[in-house]
């Protein structure tokens, strides 16, 4: 299960930026046995190269907390309850242009230096949203950090199967699946934000990925696949739909 809720964290000068209510990660523990594994997003203040303060006329602020250790290492403290359970914490990158990053060996340099200072209480994943970026040079390095990679099936991102073809000899033992769809608002217009039924099949994909599944099962290779609504239409029936294949393929 990946827990969203963590990542909209953005602040204001004078605010700090919003970590999880030990309430709400009591919650999460209390509700899920033991063997249970959530995929977290990290708050996107830790992410974020630049931010929109409010009251600046939209102008555009470096963020001073973009990959902060410190940061880190609080988040980690305010999720410890969920620690067991975590198979990974997500740091979810945007679309870097030239303008929030000049150049993609600045932003590998930046990770290497953020992860060899951080904390490794929990397995650390990470997810571009730069197709440039899906390069060995990328794969290479979080294979020799020991990062997980994430896989965004959507947007504006090439199909994961033949990424991950390409570069299957360079991942790690667990890699993570997100299926996101290509049109956030067009499907939430098909919906009305009412998510019951598949408005948006992709039974192709499904499949492909059905077969992509079995092959990575066959490498030994853990996969954890987050399936968002706007995929198709209705998250738990993907989710049906998809262990239907696997049952029958």
């Amino acid at each position: 299960m990946e827990v969203d809720q963590w990542f909209w964290s953005l602040f204001t000068s004078d605010k700090p930026p919003v970590l999880p209510k030990q309430k709400d990660v009591e919650e999460y523990n209390s509700v899920t046995p033991d063997d249970f594994r959530f995929t977290i997003k990290a708050p996107n203040s830790l992410s974020l190269t630049h931010y929109y303060p409010r009251n600046t006329g939209g102008n555009v602020v470096e963020n001073p907390l973009f990959l902060s250790t410190k940061l880190w290492a609080t988040f980690l403290d305010t999720i410890s309850d969920l620690k067991p359970k975590t198979a990974a914490v997500i740091l979810q990158f945007e679309y870097l242009n030239k303008q929030k990053m000049p150049d993609m060996a600045v932003f590998l340099k930046m990770i290497e230096d953020f992860v060899k200072s951080a904390s490794r209480e929990v397995p650390i994943a990470i997810e571009t949203r730069n197709p440039n970026l899906l390069t060995k040079e990328y794969f290479t390095l979080l294979h020799d950090l020991e990062l997980i990679p994430v896989f965004l099936q959507g947007y504006y991102m090439p199909p994961v199967f033949g990424v991950i073809e390409k570069f299957i000899n360079l991942l790690p033992k667990t890699i993570i699946l997100r299926l996101h769809g290509p049109d956030r608002s067009g499907i939430e217009e098909k919906t009305k934000s009412i998510w019951n039924k598949i408005v948006e099949p992709r039974d192709e994909e499904l499949m492909l990925l059905t077969n992509l599944l079995r092959e990575l099962s066959e490498r030994d290779t853990e996969v954890y696949i987050n399936v968002n609504n706007h995929y198709e239409g209705s998250a738990p029936i993907t989710i049906d739909k998809l262990k239907s294949l696997l049952k029958d393929n």
